[in-house]
């Protein structure tokens, strides 16, 4: 299981790859088609990131063991609604 460092470290890798495309799209050695398809994965990782980090911070500030919390899949994070 992934710690809270190495969820962070995932994010910032993410983030910078995000970068990085569209980078390359403005400069033209991609596609928009590319650039599109992999940022829609991304987006979704990072927002399984953010909540995997999330649900570990809260299962800590209650007593919880943090190593309990678990990826969810991407319908489940992609369908919050707020």
């Amino acid at each position: 299981m992934a710690d809270d460092v190495d969820i962070q470290h995932r994010i910032t890798s993410l983030i910078d790859e995000e970068h990085r495309l569209r980078e390359a799209l403005q400069k033209g050695t991609i596609s928009a088609e590319v650039e599109r398809t992999r940022l829609g994965t991304i987006e979704v990782e990072l927002d399984q990131c953010w909540d995997l980090l999330r649900q570990r911070r809260a299962k800590r500030e209650f007593g919880s063991d943090p190593d309990e919390a678990r990826v969810r899949d991407p319908r489940t994070v992609e369908g919050y609604t707020g």
